[in-house]
């Protein structure tokens, strides 16, 4: 889809195809369908990462809220979204031997209980022995510092899905 076409989608279009490159935050994108027309695919990204920046530090921790615990339970269930379903295939979350998958629940709930929200970071940029090594550095943070970090991830999870939904060619890097 170029952006010809982007920019002349009904509100509800725009929603519907671009509502989970936030993960779960539809509102996100509803948001930034009012500031169209958007110039390239930078424009938008750069729209959408200017509403994230302008949130409120809760605004911020809610977005990261709304990220699933890499490897938990709604992997297990299958009640992840597409787009995180096949991000934490990809980096190997669903392939965890049972001492990965005991480690990951342990930092997982340490992470959580320590900052409040989730352990965020681009699965598609990393695998399962960087994002277990990420897990247990960041545990260490202030809560400042992490909540910027995930934020961040959040940005790259974000361009990546953009690029999915908008290049023919999108790689897995940025």
């Amino acid at each position: 889809m170029d952006i010809a076409t982007v920019n002349t989608l009904p509100y509800e279009d725009f929603v519907n195809i671009f509502g989970n490159v936030v993960e779960k935050c539809p509102i996100v994108t509803a948001a930034v369908w009012s500031r169209r027309p958007f110039v390239s695919f930078t424009d938008l990204e750069a729209a959408i990462s200017e509403f994230i920046d302008a949130l409120p530090e809760s605004g911020k921790e809610g977005i990261l809220r709304c990220h699933p615990d890499l490897a938990g339970r709604d992997l297990q269930s299958g009640t992840l979204t597409r787009e995180s379903q096949q991000e934490q295939a990809g980096a190997g979350m669903d392939a965890l031997s049972s001492a990965e998958t005991s480690r990951m629940v342990r930092l997982n709930r340490e992470y959580k209980e320590r900052f409040g929200f989730p352990f965020v970071i681009c699965a598609r940029m990393s695998d399962k022995a960087g994002i277990l090594r990420q897990l247990s550095e960041r545990c260490r943070n202030e809560r400042a510092v992490e909540r910027a970090h995930g934020i961040e991830e959040v940005k790259k999870i974000c361009r990546l899905r953009l690029q999915g939904l908008l290049l023919t060619d999108a790689p897995n890097k940025l």
